[in-house]
């Protein structure tokens, strides 16, 4: 089987498995959303989605983050990991918006990656989940997923990554193809143990093969 042959077949599978893939992460706003990515790394969408709403309501806008302290942030995310940082980059992040962008989600990685806290991970999720461009976020699952299935072969970096996924997946898929790795990677092919039993893509999958090879 060709890369290309894999590609096309770990995509038919997901149609029919997950025709429907989502983000996690709750959210009423781009600007919310921002926030909770933001505070989603080394953290679980599940633990994020139980401090956002606070949050949320006391920061509706760019504008009343921007005029908030890193301290007055801190108590609504305190259990979240390394809360100190995170509320540092979210007070950044309102106030960049705020005096660059006019309080909007820019739509380009490059301006995306000038707000505090966003890194290309973070803006590849914006461009994809809000303006559903063809941009391939890569955190731990997708990174994990790739390799094991085989799309990508000695991949050291979450770039080299995101360019292999990005040549071989149709561009129109691709936000939806981003959260098909991430749900696989967080319920299937997990990360201490995979749980091929109830993986419907054990036939392409150049992990399950390999161990299981006579």
């Amino acid at each position: 089987m060709t890369l290309r042959e894999k590609f096309d077949a770990a995509i038919r599978i997901f149609e029919k498995e997950m025709p429907i893939a989502e983000t996690e992460l709750q959210y009423d706003s781009p600007f919310h959303l921002l926030l909770a990515v933001i505070l989603s790394a080394q953290c679980t969408d599940k633990r994020v989605n139980m401090v956002t709403p606070a949050l949320f309501e006391a920061f509706p806008s760019p504008e009343s983050l921007a005029k908030a302290t890193p301290d007055e942030v801190f108590p609504f995310i305190k259990s979240i990991s390394y809360p100190n940082n995170k509320a540092k980059s979210l007070v950044g992040a309102a106030r960049a918006l705020v005096e660059l962008y006019g309080g909007e989600i820019p739509s380009d990685i490059d301006s995306l990656m000038k707000i505090p806290g966003v890194g290309r991970k973070t803006a590849n999720v914006m461009l994809a989940v809000v303006f559903n461009k063809a941009a391939m976020a890569v955190d731990t699952h997708v990174f994990r997923v790739s390799e094991r299935i085989g799309f990508t072969t000695g991949s050291k970096t979450p770039l080299q990554t995101e360019q292999r996924l990005v040549k071989y997946i149709p561009a129109e898929i691709i936000p939806k193809a981003h959260h098909w790795l991430i749900l696989h990677g967080r319920y299937v092919c997990k990360a201490r143990k995979p749980e091929c039993d109830k993986c419907a893509l054990t036939s392409i999958c150049r992990y399950f093969l390999t161990k299981n090879k006579c």
